[in-house]
């Protein structure tokens, strides 16, 4: 007796056996493939060790701010940073948050007037204050500081004018619970204008370090840019741990160039990492550097670098 499932053609009996092998024959592939093969595209920061953030100017060129955000949740980045107020909301909606928040000192950028020359302060004073409401309204932690460029004043005059300054903002950061972080520069590199700033005052760890603690405030920190310092003074793990207690936020970037986190440049950011975890760091690391490749694989490379 024939099998009633088939036709008297055999077309259907064919179609299934067809169905059947290709089935077959998928499944020992998937059995005979590398695992890499099932993995996600891109490593998705998941340790939970070391909290990431993306600094969006760097990928301007590539992506808007919505797309960076984007970019930020499926790597597992917990913050894109130095970003208008305008995007906080979507921010929150993604269940992100601004690591350190930008000042606006247009029509120049933000590093060159800064609060070693007196005549800048009421402008300062102003975007600062701008910044702290913004981030404190979201509940963001940081705002960004800086010298701003030497302006004709002397190392001595220009550390003494940001003492004066800062002591005059950091009360009101302190009551909205934000806290300030001001930057070391590179000025040895003039190939790029984001890659050094000739002429920036604050090029020294030491002489940041020592304008900090002369404001004496909790809410007076470092910002501490692993590609500028290693730039300027080297030796960055002594570093982190000799001012852990004043480190407010970190930034990496590879050196020489600025460029990727990989094995083709000087710092090790597996050990800054391990060394940041090791001092008990509870702040973000902010990934600014500029991408040469593919921004995303880029993105993705250093994320997976630090993800320790």
């Amino acid at each position: 007796m024939s099998n009633p499932s088939s036709t008297s053609t055999g077309e259907g009996l064919n179609r299934r056996q067809l169905m059947t092998a290709a089935a077959a024959a998928s499944l020992l592939s998937a059995v005979s493939s590398p695992l890499s093969a099932f993995e996600p595209r891109f490593h998705r920061a998941d340790n939970n060790r070391i909290r990431q953030s993306i600094a969006h100017w760097c990928f301007s060129e590539h992506w808007s701010v919505e797309q960076t955000i984007g970019h930020a949740v499926v790597l597992g980045c917990q913050s894109v940073e130095l970003i208008e107020p305008k995007y906080f909301p979507l921010l929150d909606k993604k269940g992100l948050v601004c690591a350190i928040g930008q000042i606006d000192m247009a029509p120049d950028p933000p590093f060159v007037k800064g609060w070693n020359n007196p005549k800048h302060h009421d402008q300062l004073l102003k975007a600062t204050r701008d910044s702290i409401d913004a981030c404190a309204e979201h509940g963001y932690p940081n705002v960004i500081a800086f010298t701003g460029m030497h302006d004709g004043f002397s190392k001595e005059e220009g550390a003494n004018n940001c003492v004066d300054g800062l002591k005059k903002i950091v009360e009101y950061a302190q009551k909205k619970k934000v806290v300030l972080c001001i930057e070391v520069l590179n000025t040895r590199d003039d190939t790029h204008p984001m890659k050094g700033h000739p002429g920036y005052q604050g090029d020294d760890t030491e002489y940041v370090v020592d304008i900090i603690r002369r404001v004496d405030s909790a809410n007076l920190k470092l910002l501490f840019d692993v590609y500028h310092i290693q730039i300027m003074n080297g030796d960055v793990i002594r570093r982190l741990r000799q001012y852990k207690d004043l480190l407010g936020h970190v930034h990496v970037a590879g050196n020489p160039g600025r460029n990727e986190l990989g094995n083709d440049q000087e710092i090790c950011y597996k050990a800054v990492m391990e060394t940041l975890i090791e001092i008990g760091y509870e702040g973000y690391v902010g990934q600014e550097f500029l991408p040469t490749g593919d921004p995303l694989e880029s993105l993705a490379a250093a994320v997976k670098i630090c993800d320790v």
